[in-house]
C-alpha cells in the first residue's frame, strides 16, 4: 500500500471514531451539511454553542439564544454589576440585546463616543457568540432628551451613531462578519425607552440579532411574489382596450 493511501485510510478511520463517539446533534447537524451543502435544507443556520448543542436560529429558537447569550455574560468577571445595565427580548424584529447607561456612564464615558472598559468587554462577548451565527445584525444608539453639553454642530444624532459605529468596529474586530451588519442606526432621543425623556436608560446601544426566514416564510414569500406578479399581468391585461371592429 503507498503511503498516502495508508494516511488517507487513518485520517478516514479517525474521522469515522469521532463521528460515533459524538452527540446525536452533532450527527445530525453534519448529516444534515452532506445532504445540503448549500444551506437550504432543515439544518440551515445550524449553530454549535458553549453548551455544546445544535439549535436551529430561527424564529421559534429566538428564546434558546437568548439564555445562551444570558449564560455566556455571566461568565463575565463583573457581570453582577452590569446585570441590571442589560436586557435581553424576543421581539417582532429579532433578538434586542441592551446595553442602557446610567447617569455616571456603565459602557460609555458621558457624553464621549468611544466605549469604555466595561462597555468594550461586553461587546466583544458579545461578538464572540454572534460571530458563529448565521443570522445578520442591525445595531442601534440612542441617547436621552438632555442636550449635547458641547457647543457646535456635534449633538444627540451624532453622539447615538458614533456609539453605534464603535460598537459595530468592535464587534466586526472580534468575530462578526463583515456582512453580518446589515444596519447601523442613530436614534438619537426619537426612540425613548423610558417616559422620563431625562431618564439615563433611554442612552443606549442595541443589538439586533435578525430572524432567519424559515421554509414557510420563503414559501409565503414565493407565493405573495407570484401572486402579486400575476395580478399585475392581468391589470395589464385588462387596460388594454379591445380592437375596433371595422364598419
Amino acid at each position: 500500500m503507498a503511503y498516502a493511501d495508508f494516511v488517507t485510510a487513518m485520517m478516514a478511520f479517525f474521522m469515522v471514531m469521532w463521528l460515533m463517539s459524538s452527540s446525536k446533534p452533532v450527527q445530525d447537524a453534519i448529516s444534515g451539511y452532506f445532504k445540503d451543502p448549500s444551506g437550504t435544507s432543515s439544518k440551515k443556520g445550524s449553530i454549535h454553542t458553549g453548551s455544546g448543542e445544535n439549535f436551529n436560529v430561527t424564529k421559534d429558537d429566538m428564546p434558546k439564544l437568548k439564555e445562551e447569550i444570558e449564560a455566556k455574560m455571566k461568565e463575565m468577571k463583573d457581570f453582577d454589576k452590569l446585570k441590571n445595565h442589560v436586557e435581553i427580548t424576543v421581539t417582532s424584529e429579532g433578538l434586542r440585546i441592551e446595553l442602557m447607561e446610567s447617569s455616571s456612564g456603565t459602557f460609555f464615558d458621558s457624553g464621549r463616543p468611544q466605549l469604555n472598559g466595561d462597555g468594550s468587554e461586553i461587546i466583544i462577548k458579545l461578538a464572540e457568540e454572534l460571530g458563529r451565527l448565521p443570522n445578520k445584525l442591525s445595531i442601534e444608539g440612542h441617547t436621552d432628551a438632555k442636550p449635547y453639553s458641547t457647543s457646535g454642530p456635534y449633538g444627540n444624532w451624532e453622539l447615538s451613531t458614533d456609539r453605534a459605529n464603535a460598537a459595530r468596529r468592535l464587534m466586526q474586530a472580534n468575530g462578526v462578519g463583515g456582512d453580518q451588519v446589515t444596519q447601523v442606526r442613530g436614534f438619537a432621543d426619537q426612540r425613548l425607552r423610558s417616559k422620563d425623556p431625562l431618564d439615563p436608560a433611554n442612552r443606549r446601544v442595541s443589538v439586533i440579532v435578525h430572524y432567519l426566514p424559515t421554509a414557510a416564510d420563503e414559501k409565503d414569500t414565493k407565493a405573495g411574489a407570484e401572486g402579486e406578479a400575476n395580478t399585475g399581468e392581468g391589470k395589464a391585461a385588462a387596460g388594454k382596450e379591445a380592437p375596433a371592429k371595422k364598419e
